[in-house]
């Protein structure tokens, strides 16, 4: 007889210990015999198919109207541009003429030369003389007296009725100095001149200026200006 051990080991199961599960556990054993059969599928999770009731619902629309898109400056018309131009340019043209029409817009300012004059004289630098007889076009718009270097000048601003600029300089300084810094360089002399009985000399100026010069022991006068020689020569026949 072959021994139990030897039997059990060519059956590839190893010897009985004990009372097996079948005997120990009856519901174990039953469980143990419901087995899936080999090569059997997994069965798979069955499909949850979206709600009906979601997919016939329509999207959202956005409320309200969408914002107007800015046209880029390139793509802007020249209709616009002008428009733009047209309501930049209205409120000007109104402040303008409320300045022009209400405020005097332009009016050159009047002063009144006596304090300058009184000063001068008081100083008694030079001997002053003051125009005279000068029509109501004319029209003083400054006038100062003031020591300078090398002497003192009385400097009077006028606007003629042609509405140009003239300046009568009264001074005591060397001509030579005087007439470079009132004439610059470009003062060349032009030659003599009667007016009012005294000899004046005819001068260039600056730009368009001309000027007339009369040269004394103790002052120089100088007539100078964009007016035209005529009115020059008005101002400079009223000075007493």
């Amino acid at each position: 007889m072959t021994p139990t051990g030897a039997t059990d080991a060519a059956a590839g199961t190893r010897p009985s210990t004990g009372p097996t599960a079948s005997e120990s556990d009856p519901a174990g054993a039953e469980a143990a015999l419901v087995e899936t059969p080999a090569g059997a599928a997994t069965p798979e999770p069955a499909l949850v198919e979206p709600d009906q009731a979601d997919t016939d619902v329509p999207p959202a629309r956005p409320t309200g109207r969408p914002a107007r898109r800015e046209k880029p400056r390139s793509e802007r018309s020249p209709r616009d541009m002008a428009l733009s131009l047209l309501v930049l340019l209205v409120p000007i043209a109104l402040l303008l003429a409320f300045y022009r029409g209400f405020l005097g817009g332009e009016q050159p300012t009047v002063v009144d030369p006596a304090p300058a004059y009184e000063q001068a004289r008081s100083a008694n630098a030079f001997p002053v003389g003051e125009p005279a007889g000068l029509g109501s076009g004319w029209r003083t718009v400054s006038a100062s007296y003031r020591t300078v270097e090398g002497g003192a000048n009385l400097r009077v601003g006028y606007l003629t009725p042609e509405g140009r600029g003239v300046q009568l300089v009264q001074s005591n300084v060397p001509p030579e100095k005087l007439l470079p810094n009132e004439l610059t360089a470009q003062g060349q002399p032009q030659g003599p001149t009667d007016v009012g009985g005294r000899n004046w000399q005819r001068y260039t100026g600056r730009g368009n200026d001309q000027a007339l010069v009369l040269l004394e022991p103790d002052r120089t006068v100088i007539v100078v200006g964009d007016a035209r020689e005529n009115e020059l020569r008005q101002l400079a026949g009223a000075l007493r």
